[in-house]
């Protein structure tokens, strides 16, 4: 399967940078054009193929989200047409991949909400019996549902380096050092925030067959100080995404999300360093099925 790498090239707004898998430009001085490709990240380094569709099945997935969620938190969306923020040359480009977003200052920190022990959190409890250095009830197994969500922040690694999970008396701290002041009351209230978002979305994933094992939220605020919800949210790249039907404990559960990706790479000989190696076609065509059918699961809409 030969899938070419969708690689946004608008000229007529100044590129701000790109990501692992968001193209960045600037709208003005207080807006943001988020152009979402079909990149795909795992372990940190972008593998060579992309996934066809990733970008739009993320973007609309987004935001529905935004939309369900919206009396919760303010968000970054500004509900302008992204089409009409770029030369009509530039519209393909944009045309179901995209967002303007307002530009805000983002939290130094990570947010991320377990529901279920399993990845870095089932390895930190094994060792410590702890995630981020809240104690969980011993016995617990691979996949274990918790008694209730927990917050268990993490760092916002450089480019090439891995997120480190931290208690959150560290989140709050390096809140405090990076927003001034008001730092150590915002990251609880994006604790807070975190919690009820992820509360409300696993309760409606469940009813349809889906359970949000975990998730990683971003906040931000803006020139006011008001928090918001930012970056992407509760998308299959964000998320841990498991079929209800297939879901036991003491397994690593079969997921709608990249985490079959990243099963795949483990059975290689890579030490996931750049350059990643090539996916087989039926692994770019499972990944592509998988990340529709959540979004169809959720939104009884299809990409």
């Amino acid at each position: 399967m030969n899938v070419p790498l969708f690689e946004s090239s608008i000229k007529s707004l100044p590129l701000l940078g790109r990501g692992k898998v968001r193209d960045i430009y600037a709208v003005g001085s207080d807006k943001l054009l988020i152009v979402t490709s079909d990149r795909l990240s795992a372990f940190d380094v972008i593998l060579p193929d992309p996934i066809p569709d990733k970008g739009r099945v993320l973007t609309a997935m987004a935001g529905f989200w935004f939309a369900r969620l919206g009396h919760i938190l303010p968000n970054q969306l500004t509900g302008i047409e992204p089409e009409t923020v770029v030369e009509a040359d530039e519209r393909e480009q944009v045309r179901g991949r995209a967002l303007v977003a307002k530009r805000l200052k983002p939290l130094p920190i990570e947010a991320v909400v377990r529901g279920y022990v399993i990845g870095s959190g089932w390895k930190d409890y094994q060792t410590s019996g702890a995630i981020c250095g809240i104690p969980l009830p011993p016995g617990l197994r691979q996949a274990a549902k918790l008694p209730q969500p927990i917050f268990t922040p993490a760092t916002k690694a450089d480019a090439g380096e891995h997120d480190e999970n931290v208690t959150f008396a560290r989140a709050r701290a390096l809140c405090a050092e990076q927003i001034g002041p008001r730092g150590a009351a915002l990251a609880e209230q994006a604790r807070d925030a975190a919690i009820a978002l992820y509360s409300e979305a696993a309760r409606y994933a469940a009813e349809r067959g889906i359970l949000i094992a975990d998730t990683k939220f971003e906040f931000g605020i803006d020139a006011a100080g008001v928090l918001h919800l930012i970056d992407e949210v509760l998308t299959p790249d964000s998320s841990r995404f498991w079929p209800q039907s297939e879901y036991r404990e003491g397994i690593s559960p079969p997921s709608f999300d990249k985490q079959y990706v990243r099963d795949y790479l483990e059975t290689l000989d890579w030490n996931k360093q750049a350059p990643a190696p090539r996916l087989p076609e039926e692994v770019i065509a499972r990944t592509a099925d998988k990340y529709r059918e959540a979004y169809a699961r959720l939104t009884d809409k299809r990409i």
